[in-house]
């Protein structure tokens, strides 16, 4: 018998201060791939959707109205306030294709105790992302 895993339920929606530039990072850095990119009508981005295997990130605009009126930017904090981790076969080529993009190494690759290889970066707009080989839901 074949389980399958319902679709996430949790999307995480972040801010950028320039979400064009957020998306094209997000894709040549990571891997991600634009499912949705809907135009503001001022030659921006109003909304994106990136996905990655079965897990989706939204993108839009920091601005200070509707949603971004209570959700802030890491440079406008100080610090990211959060992070995320994102389950990959292969953390050694994202890891890769991070540094070559310039994301900001801030843990380096590492064998954890509790299983699996990770390491954390910080993006050009201080999110903050993990890629690991753990996958919390495995057997």
């Amino acid at each position: 018998m074949t389980q399958t895993m319902p679709r996430p339920a949790i999307m995480p929606a972040l801010l950028y201060r320039d979400p064009r530039a957020a998306v094209e990072f997000l894709a040549r850095a990571f891997g991600f791939e634009p499912r949705l990119v809907a135009a503001d009508g001022d030659g921006g981005i109003a909304h994106a959707e990136l996905v990655l295997g079965g897990a989706m990130v939204m993108v839009g605009p920091a601005r200070d109205e509707g949603f971004g009126a209570f959700v802030g930017v890491p440079a406008e904090v100080g610090k990211a306030t959060a992070g995320i981790y994102v389950v990959v076969a292969d953390p050694d080529a994202v890891h890769a294709t991070a540094v070559a993009a310039g994301a900001e190494i801030l843990l380096p690759l590492t064998d954890q105790d509790y299983g699996g290889r990770d390491f954390t970066c910080r993006d050009p707009e201080g999110q903050i992302w993990s890629f690991g080989s753990y996958d919390p839901w495995g057997a």
